[in-house]
């Protein structure tokens, strides 16, 4: 983040009143105005920066650093997970999967599928690149089965989620671990028995409920004829094929999380040549672009007369999330300005002397903080900084206590997901779903989680504390 100056220096009630008002305003320009949403968060941040004392020669830098930030995690991973997604969609692979999925669970049990197989994708591999490789599949079975496409986005989205906030190796309860002493381990198993039965009322039963309820349509993202698209490709790929450009990128991820791991531990010299190699493959963005390559030799260049289409095929995929990519960099400008204006840490050190429980002020700090600035990971990281001097060389805390406590943390960073979120407008893009319609569902959805994280992480604290 660029180094500024502020202009002048306001009270925390200014500054949230700031936020609040930006806030108020985007929503308004979006959904009474209807003005573009990148549009919008453009001209927002532009207000917000100035209101919060930012100088006007600061200003483009700092709106570059939210915009830049942003897109260097999301752009690779949404540019090659959009190839990969049209390509297992127009040869006919994401309906032999779908086919397979439903002779397992049946077709009620699609949804359940769905969730069950996202949790399992989502222990090494980020929110934002799981999500793209599961919406051929998810979109398959929601134009198969009928109904709204939230009874088979929200649990698989929402499990992605869970996985991303409580699990290790993911970045953020990686970080607290870090800075609060956590047992890695033990924050990674404690943080299994959280997400899955998390996911499973806030995903999969609120999924069922808001499904039922909300219909969205399956938008035409992926909507392309397989037959005509790929008529000279001959039959579908074989559902081995399949598993194996669905499960490439997880198995290079994990080897990475797991080198990681190792190194950490001592178990193999984190600096060797070797390592650093197999753990470069393992990186998010070469993962996915090793599984491009692989999915486009699978399933056409081996034939010649495929790869033209194939050539095609690709190039397709990149139109559709432009506006993707766009709106989720803006996001991020928005949250980088509230960020780089001081209101998140002015909030945090003013809840940090309430005198709450530690894994209750946690949990209220990262929440406030996440409400305030969008960034799930920054708010986790100024949590566990805050509440480290009581957590870190404390005997009165346990080892699980201290496990707990990282994950109350996560939970707060998760709660209301909203218009200053990348990944809000993430799913609203990439569902079809308008500001308003994503606002009444992910952000419910994502609160929801939050909560049941923190009650499970309070109840793992109570039980600790009785040893």
């Amino acid at each position: 983040m660029t180094e500024i100056e502020l202009n002048w220096t306001l009270s925390t009630p200014a500054l949230l009143g700031i936020a609040a008002a930006a806030i108020a305003v985007l929503l308004i320009l979006i959904i009474r105005f209807r003005l573009h949403a990148f549009v919008a968060l453009v001209v927002v941040s532009v207000l917000t920066a100035l209101a919060a004392g930012v100088s006007p020669g600061d200003l483009v830098p700092v709106m570059y650093d939210g915009f830049g930030s942003t897109l260097t995690s999301v752009a690779l991973l949404v540019g090659l997970g959009a190839m990969l997604g049209r390509m297992l969609e127009l040869s006919g692979g994401a309906q032999v999967l779908t086919d397979a999925l439903i002779r397992a669970f049946g077709e009620k049990r699609a949804p359940l599928a769905l969730g069950l197989t996202s949790l399992l994708f989502g222990f090494p591999i980020f929110f934002d690149a799981g999500l793209v490789v599961m919406l051929p599949i998810i979109f398959t079975l929601a134009k198969r089965l009928g109904g709204s496409l939230l009874l088979y986005a929200m649990p698989s989205a929402i499990a992605f989620s869970a996985m991303h906030i409580f699990v290790p190796p993911h970045p953020g309860p990686v970080a607290a671990s870090g800075l609060l002493g956590a047992n890695v381990g033990l924050v990674l198993i404690c943080g299994l028995i959280i997400a899955v039965p998390a996911w499973y009322m806030c995903g999969y039963l609120f999924g069922l409920f808001i499904g039922r309820r909300v219909e969205v349509p399956v938008p035409s993202l992926l909507a392309h004829d397989p037959a005509e698209e790929f008529a000279d490709f001959g039959s579908s790929p074989k559902l081995s094929t399949v598993l194996v450009l669905l499960t490439l990128p997880l198995v290079l991820i994990f080897l990475n999380t797991g080198l990681n791991f190792a190194g950490e531990a001592g178990w193999v010299d984190p600096e060797s040549t070797l390592i650093t190699s197999l753990r470069m493959l393992g990186e998010t963005p070469i993962a996915l672009l090793i599984t491009v390559l692989v999915a486009m030799w699978l399933l056409g260049w081996r034939k010649k007369k495929g790869r033209g289409m194939v050539e095609n095929i690709v190039d397709s995929a990149l139109g559709p999330i432009c506006s993707i990519i766009l709106i989720t960099g803006a996001g991020g400008m928005f949250g980088g300005v509230l960020q780089a204006s001081g209101i998140g840490d002015s909030i945090a050190d003013s809840l940090a002397a309430l005198g709450l429980p530690v894994i209750v002020a946690g949990f209220v700090i990262a929440a406030i903080v996440r409400i305030a600035q969008g960034s799930a990971t920054v708010a986790l990281t100024t949590a566990a900084a805050l509440v480290q001097p009581v957590v870190v060389g404390n005997p009165d805390f346990s080892s699980l206590q201290v496990a707990a406590i990282v994950l109350s943390l996560a939970a707060g960073s998760v709660v209301a997901s909203h218009v200053n979120d990348s990944g809000f407008w993430l799913v609203s893009r990439f569902f079809g779903m308008d500001t308003k319609t994503t606002l009444k569902t992910w952000t419910v959805a994502q609160t929801m989680l939050g909560l049941v994280g923190f009650a499970f992480s309070l109840t793992l604290y109570g039980v600790a504390s009785t040893f």
